[in-house]
């Protein structure tokens, strides 16, 4: 990658003379380029750029070369979870970082919430049948409404689950490291009370950022603190989850289920236990997807453009040492 190995070789576009001097990389997308201008940023290599926005969530490789060459001051990620740029090395100390924590939190929200509702109308179970069943096979005799969920994170996406589920007449317990009171729910606990609060769960939903105090969160004794017949649901990162751990909770019956759109290993191999559990269902990491973001991403920034260039705070700033 070189200097002009990014958006800011495309032409025709008028950027500021005198806002701050900003490189799109890899190039594209358009609307990202076309945000810096809006926001007020000047358009430039990434050897000349004071602020770089990343534009490829996958390539931590490829940050790294560029940041090589580039005096960025400032980074702006293109997805809320960093756990991959924390682990290639990516991310320098020395400069501000942002990510996009927050822009995926309904989707992902609601990624969750479907899971809850088809775990509770066993959903699996129909969708599955090839003839009209009888009554004693086909009866449901659960909804959401009296149920407690407990969500595991209180950003993005738990704060977007809790006001989802507040509606339906189910009682939300947010779980965080600093206990800030999660909106909509009826209580906040600290990291260190999960194991209690999970003995009420019926859903416990993990919304959480992996990093290494949350890497092997849900481990056996943990998942065996979890209502029995509980679901679990993970729409955050496989490996908050100890995967072994999670088969022999679900194949003793101690566990009602799981919701998955995250796994450790991910992709989940074909052939694996899990794929075979009538009481799991699994989707391919698609609760936030790059087009689901790409809108917000592109208006937020714009507006980080346009607080970087009036000195102003930045949003989602990420913590180096913290890994989110």
């Amino acid at each position: 990658m070189d200097g002009n190995d990014d958006a800011s070789s495309l032409v025709g576009l008028r950027t500021s003379s005198d806002g701050p001097p900003i490189a799109v990389a890899p190039a594209g997308p358009q609307g990202i380029v076309d945000a810096v201008v809006a926001g007020g940023g000047r358009l430039v290599g990434v050897d000349q750029a004071d602020g770089l926005i990343w534009a490829d969530p996958a390539d931590a490789e490829g940050l790294k070369r560029a940041l090589e060459q580039s005096p960025a001051r400032w980074v702006q990620l293109p997805f809320a979870g960093i756990e991959g740029f924390v682990a290639a090395g990516a991310i320098d100390p020395g400069r501000t970082w942002t990510c996009a924590k927050g822009i995926y939190g309904r989707s992902c929200a609601e990624h969750a919430l479907g899971f809850m509702i088809a775990a509770a109308h066993r959903f699996k179970t129909y969708f599955a049948a090839t003839t009209w069943l009888g009554e004693d096979e086909s009866s449901t005799d659960s909804t959401l409404a009296g149920t407690t969920v407990v969500i595991v994170g209180t950003g993005g996406i738990g704060g977007a689950l809790a006001a989802m589920v507040k509606p339906l007449g189910m009682q939300a317990i947010g779980v965080n490291r600093s206990g800030k009171p999660l909106a909509d729910a009826g209580r906040t606990v600290t990291v260190d009370r999960l194991g209690e609060v999970l003995e009420e769960a019926d859903f416990s939903v993990i919304a959480t950022a992996l990093t290494d105090e949350t890497r092997g969160l849900f481990d056996a004794e943990m998942l065996g603190r979890i209502k029995r017949g509980g679901w679990l649901i993970n729409v955050a990162r496989g490996g908050v989850v100890v995967t072994d751990a999670l088969v022999d909770s679900l194949r003793s019956g101690a566990l009602g289920g799981a919701g998955l759109d995250v796994t450790d290993p991910e992709p989940l191999p074909d052939g694996h236990p899990l794929w075979d559990m009538a009481n799991v269902m699994i989707t391919p990491h698609v609760a936030n997807t790059w087009n689901m973001g790409l809108a917000e991403l592109t208006a937020l920034v714009r507006r980080n453009v346009g607080h970087y260039a009036a000195g102003e705070a930045l949003e989602a700033q990420v913590d180096p040492q913290l890994g989110y």
